[in-house]
């Protein structure tokens, strides 16, 4: 099911299945209409994120007032990861994309027995409440 691309939505784009796993997870415990949250095909890996987001969602970032994007990565413990991924989005898009993902690796937080990545990504919206 796809979003309506003239009303407010946002576009997940996850870096691997185990962020999109995460992804929909949190999305099992929102109230809102499924219709305004898609989450997109794995990019595989941090540095496609940004460049598929370039590439293929900047100027429809333009087209569309209303679209939000989430860039869910991986931050592999690396203290640069996170200004180098800000310096990829133009500053009059800066309001609306977020970058977001764990400080480590998603895997991490399942081998500490969180159980799956949706359980995880569930109890992750639970706490946002």
């Amino acid at each position: 099911m796809s979003v309506n691309k003239y009303q407010p939505h946002v576009f997940v784009l996850p870096e691997d299945d185990a962020n999109r796993q995460l992804a929909n997870g949190f999305l099992l415990d929102l109230a809102i209409s499924i219709r305004k949250i898609q989450v997109l095909r794995p990019a595989g890996g941090w540095a496609k994120v940004l460049d598929c987001f370039i590439s293929d969602h900047l100027v429809e970032m333009d087209r569309y007032p209303d679209r939000f994007m989430v860039l869910l990565i991986d931050f592999d413990r690396d203290e640069e990861r996170s200004t180098k991924a800000k310096a990829q989005i133009p500053p009059g898009l800066a309001d609306r994309v977020f970058i977001l993902g764990t400080l480590g690796e998603p895997e991490d937080l399942r081998q500490a027995n969180l159980g799956s990545f949706e359980q995880i990504g569930l109890a992750m919206a639970k706490d946002c409440r």
